[in-house]
């Protein structure tokens, strides 16, 4: 996915473990947090965050290659244009 940055709150083998915690940026637009929703269905949720809210000194950059293939999936789902 062109222009997508992707961070991690840990560094993590692409596997999804209990409470992994990804964030996403496209192209300049807005901050989003991406959850595991374990007491649902198993997909993953998101939250449109505040500028008050990022904060990258605490997070890892990550690769696309490096989430779970079911976050990918639901990336390209979400920024399908």
């Amino acid at each position: 996915m062109l222009r997508l940055s992707v961070h991690a709150a840990s560094v993590s083998a692409g596997t999804p473990v209990a409470g992994a915690v990804f964030y996403t940026q496209r192209a300049g637009g807005p901050h989003y947090r991406w959850r595991l929703d374990e007491e649902g269905l198993g997909q993953w949720r998101f939250t449109r965050l505040q500028p008050g809210e990022w904060n990258p000194k605490t997070l890892f950059h990550s690769s696309q290659k490096e989430m779970p293939a079911a976050l990918q999936m639901r990336l390209a789902e979400h920024y399908v244009w």
